[in-house]
């Protein structure tokens, strides 16, 4: 919980600087697995109405998610919701071949996607990063 705050006070510091953030496209993609290991692939990310669909391929492993994006309206108001242009922040469940999880992530300054991630009966949090292709 404390990391989710943290993610989203660095989104809202951030904001002024990412007007029509919105995360839809094809980024590269790092990040760190619970067994410290790394990996490296790619991730899909495209709007489906009010949800993004998020695709994953990392090793030959697919994951597939759904999201829900957040955005501020205005001073002091941030809304979590339908997906949006505005959003700079994602939230997304995911399921794979042999697990589910759940990953948040706030778009940088740099255009790249910075998040944490877990799965279902793991008391780990790891990051991954998003780099635009």
């Amino acid at each position: 919980m404390r990391i989710s705050a943290f993610i989203l006070a660095c989104s809202l510091i951030a904001a002024p600087t990412l007007a029509l953030a919105d995360p839809t496209g094809s980024y590269n993609v790092a990040g760190h697995a619970t067994d410290g290991s790394s990996y490296k692939g790619t991730v899909e990310v495209t709007r489906t109405g009010p949800t993004y669909k998020v695709v994953w391929n990392i090793d030959g492993k697919k994951s597939i998610g759904t999201g829900l994006g957040s955005h501020f309206d205005g001073p002091g108001s941030f809304t979590t919701g339908p997906a949006s242009e505005k959003d700079i922040a994602l939230s997304v469940g995911y399921v794979n071949k042999d697990s589910f999880g759940i990953c948040s992530y706030a778009r940088r300054a740099d255009g790249s996607w910075a998040g944490i991630w877990t799965y279902g009966d793991s008391q780990k949090i790891v990051q991954e990063i998003w780099t635009p292709k």
